[in-house]
């Protein structure tokens, strides 16, 4: 057991770790985090690589600093090549958030895609990462060529759902196989398929713990969702982000390898989005969905959040405005910043209408994975019902967005990647939605809610039998057959008449 400090000696202790960091180190919490935007032309016509690289400090008012160089061509990295030592000028970050406990800082990246593969440095100066004794100041990582398409990897479920044996099954192991296949032949890409992040434990480790125990459905569903409520989450969402974006050999991955990422529930609580309407309506699940698109929008996309999000003492909050964000709530600005994008990234197609349980408007993707490969992402959580996982608009605008670059391509896409937070084929499975929704299941739901049999076969939110809302998720599921269909016969249309192929991850 540590010694126990008097009040003086801890103050002195404070003061010799202040003493130990310099004056201009960048306190860092989370980071970095690489991702990739998009790629094209610039105003010479030269093929440009953008990304961004996202960092979480303790709060400054400063601007921290990146420095950026090309180490050369990848066959070559045992000499000199061609390229190597060009520097480009350094970047000063943009505070995208702040509270009076951390900072978000991103940094754009623009690079010129080369004939040959080129490995990439970023430096931060003063980096210092806060929890570490001795920390990394630079990181690489690769373009692909201009006449290539990019290396990629494909994951999603990154993390484990609340009940997992965590003495059994420990850390993101699997992310050891990563970085050993990124050190033999480099990824350009990394794709998150969503749930890069497990929030579950938000209901049983969490803010939500005693509304989680709440035994009556009607008492459970009138429950308020306050600011104080919404602050506690807020906190919990950061600290899940920091510990889990920061544990090895994860975090190596994130700074190394540039990401794209869509979300699924996970990203929010288990089954968000699947349960009955009126449970989904209910204000702590309205609430939920609104924290945890803010810190989705900073982590996962390097994209300022929403001014305010979903609180029952603030009506403004409760509905999106024109804008198809919440309403400003001045309470939850009190010692914070919002940076206000003066544009939508380029490679987003914006839902037209807020979802039906986050006052927010879909973000869905579109960018090109090199020469020949084209990508889209839909996101399929901030609309999703029980009954439908977009709204038509949405799709309109997606396939949409694909003819605009299907035919400003000529010919040149001859492959495009459809990334679904669901898969798109599984086994049907209608047997088993008959029976866990039957009449049958009642009375041993009774006696779950009176005497606690059956314990985990139930979930907690809505009374249901807990696989049901996996089983509602998938595109396979009877109220969803006619939207995946549609979808199917839409991009069969698309890849008939443009001659490409498409590969759907999920």
């Amino acid at each position: 057991m540590a010694p126990v400090r008097s009040i003086a000696e801890t103050e002195v202790a404070g003061a010799r770790e202040m003493l130990a960091v310099p004056e201009d180190a960048v306190q860092v919490l989370c980071g970095p985090l690489l991702n990739y935007k998009h790629m094209g032309p610039d105003a010479s016509s030269r093929q440009v690589w953008n990304g961004s690289v996202l960092i979480v400090t303790r709060p400054r008012e400063q601007p921290p600093l990146l420095q950026l160089q090309c180490l050369g061509a990848v066959s070559n990295v045992n000499g000199p090549t061609a390229g190597a030592g060009n520097v480009e000028p350094t970047i000063e970050g943009v505070k995208l958030f702040s509270s009076p406990i951390a900072a978000f800082w991103r940094f754009r990246i623009a690079v010129a895609m080369e004939d040959y593969e080129a490995r990439w440095q970023y430096t931060i100066p003063g980096f210092r990462h806060v929890d570490r004794e001795h920390t990394m100041s630079s990181w690489n990582f690769v373009v692909p060529a201009v006449n290539d398409s990019m290396r990629i990897m494909f994951h999603s479920c990154n993390g484990f759902s609340v009940g997992t044996d965590l003495g059994h099954w420990q850390g993101p192991l699997l992310w050891h196989d990563v970085l050993r296949l990124h050190a033999q032949r480099p990824f350009h890409v990394m794709i998150g398929g969503g749930d890069q992040i497990y929030n579950d434990s938000v209901r049983t480790e969490g803010p939500l713990k005693e509304w989680t125990n709440i035994t009556n459905p009607h008492r459970r569903r009138a429950h308020p969702f306050p600011n104080t409520l919404r602050a506690e989450c807020d906190v919990f969402y950061f600290n899940n982000y920091v510990r889990w974006y920061g544990t090895e050999p994860f975090a190596t991955a994130n700074a190394q390898i540039p990401q794209i990422n869509i979300w699924d529930d996970h990203d929010i609580i288990d089954g968000f989005g699947s349960y009955t309407d009126h449970f989904m309506r209910c204000a702590v699940f309205r609430g939920l969905g609104g924290v945890a698109f803010k810190y989705y929008c900073l982590f996962q996309h390097h994209n300022a959040p929403p001014m305010s999000t979903f609180t029952t003492d603030a009506p403004q909050t409760m509905h999106a405005s024109e804008d198809g964000t919440s309403g400003i709530d001045q309470r939850q600005l009190e010692g914070c910043y919002v940076y206000k994008e003066p544009e939508d990234e380029p490679s987003w197609i914006v839902g037209t209408k807020p979802g039906p349980y986050v006052e927010e408007i879909s973000r869905n993707l579109y960018m090109r994975l090199g020469k020949r490969i084209a990508f889209a992402g839909i996101d399929a959580r901030t609309e999703r019902t029980r009954h439908q996982v977009n709204y038509p608009e949405t799709y309109d605008a997606i396939f949409a967005r694909l003819e605009k670059e299907f035919t400003a391509a000529n010919g040149e896409i001859k492959h495009l990647i459809l990334l679904l937070g669901v898969p798109i084929a599984y086994p049907r499975l209608a047997w088993l939605e008959n029976i866990l929704s039957s009449p049958l299941i009642s009375p041993i739901r009774l006696l779950n809610k009176r005497f606690g049999i059956g314990g985990s076969f139930f979930n907690k939110f809505d009374g249901q039998v807990d696989l049901l809302d996996d089983l509602d998720d998938h595109y396979t599921a009877r109220q969803h057959k006619a939207e995946r269909r549609q979808l199917i016969q839409r991009l069969q249309q698309l890849a008939a008449r443009y001659s490409v192929r498409v590969t759907i991850l999920g």
